[in-house]
């Protein structure tokens, strides 16, 4: 039986993941001192978002990538509601033990391909605990899809998405805050996910070439022009004096 993905939300994960998604608990990083930058609201990225022409059929596929830990899921799932109920494909559902980060061929089959043809994408989600591939979700060709996850912006998915955001905190301050989220339980776990991101983004970096940055700060979340940003990409921040807008 095929279940149907309408809304942004999980349905297995890895052991790591709480009933809350990641960052829910976490203190918001001060990194980033509050400055006067050009910033939008999330209702302003949604609706340019949606403007945006589709890149992958008749979907405007939006990738929300950064470091593990960093609340890519969190800010995604803002978003997506901030869309109306955008579906969300997390890539945890599509990685697995064996294959953390070797998993482009199996996205571009189950879900690149029909979603590219206008059809329904249909997916076998991973299951961390059971360590198997449970029943199929069907992902709908919907005017908005956002996949999220490390590694959404490789190399291979680039030339099918509409923007790249990535979730900017670093990436100790990013697993800092995974470690302390899922305690000792996980610590191997841990070891082993931070060695294999680090060849990833070693090998196939995604900063690069985000479009947009998204900055929490205390007060909520800033989006800004990334260093991929082109002349178009950059009409999505707007330019305004004084604070940007926190949300």
């Amino acid at each position: 039986m095929v279940q149907k993905v309408t809304t942004a939300g999980r349905f297995h994960g890895k052991p790591t993941h709480r009933t809350t998604s990641p960052g829910d608990s976490t203190t918001p990083t001060e990194r980033h001192p509050r400055h006067h930058t050009p910033g939008i609201t999330i209702h302003d990225l949604a609706a340019r978002l949606h403007g945006l022409p589709p890149s992958l059929g008749p979907v405007r596929l939006i990738a929300v990538d950064g470091h593990a830990g960093s609340g890519k899921s969190t800010f995604a799932g803002r978003l997506a509601r901030a869309l109306g109920g955008a579906p969300v494909l997390h890539l945890d559902d599509i990685a697995s033990h064996e294959q953390l980060f070797a998993w482009t061929g199996r996205l571009m089959t189950q879900v690149i391909e029909p979603l590219a043809r206008g059809e329904d994408a249909h997916y076998t989600p991973y299951d961390w605990r059971a360590r198997a591939f449970g029943d199929p979700l069907a992902l709908p060709p919907a005017p908005v899809v956002l996949i999220e996850g490390v590694g959404a912006g490789r190399r291979a998915l680039r030339p099918h998405l509409a923007r790249l955001l990535w979730m900017e905190l670093p990436p100790e301050e990013s697993w800092g805050r995974g470690r302390r989220r899922d305690g000792a339980e996980q610590r191997a776990f841990w070891d082993g996910w931070v060695a294999a991101e680090r060849a990833h983004f070693a090998a196939d970096p995604s900063r690069p070439h985000a479009d947009l940055l998204v900055l929490q700060r205390q007060e909520g979340y800033e989006v800004l022009p990334g260093p991929g940003a082109t002349p178009d990409a950059g009409q999505c921040v707007t330019q305004r004096d004084g604070p940007s807008p926190m949300w």
